[in-house]
């Protein structure tokens, strides 16, 4: 399975995880401080896609996500006290930092170059990942 982490987990790793399930990739999201819901603005990029995440409550990071994880892949930092990285990096995982800007306080127009950004990574990963049985 692939995680996707990132601070809030209402943006970036939101969208990993949805397109990753329509490449029919095992995946899931968290965040290490995540937001009471979904950024509005990137569900509605989403919709654009056929992707509804407007009902998805963001998730914290656990230790069990971690260690079910065959790839953890982090969105970039903007908090860096919040940073999942570190933590990752001592994990021992294999482990991807996208370094994507964050869609937060964004113009739509740019959240849509950040969607279609992270949809041509999730093909990539599509690519070389086991699909889900």
């Amino acid at each position: 399975m692939i995680l996707f982490v990132c601070v809030e987990n209402a943006g970036r790793s939101q969208m990993a995880e949805a397109f990753a399930r329509k490449y029919d990739l095992a995946a899931s999201s968290a965040g290490t401080v995540p937001s009471s819901k979904v950024n509005p603005l990137v569900a509605q990029v989403m919709i654009e896609k056929g992707l509804d995440i407007s009902s998805n409550s963001p998730k914290s990071l656990t230790l069990q996500m971690i260690k079910d994880a065959s790839l953890v892949v982090t969105m970039g930092c903007s908090v860096e006290e919040a940073c999942p990285r570190p933590m990752l990096a001592q994990m021992q995982k294999k482990l991807v930092d996208w370094n994507l800007e964050d869609p937060r306080g964004k113009p739509i127009e740019r959240i849509r170059e950040i969607r279609d950004d992270i949809e041509r990574r999730v093909i990539e990963l599509s690519r070389v990942q086991k699909p889900v049985s």
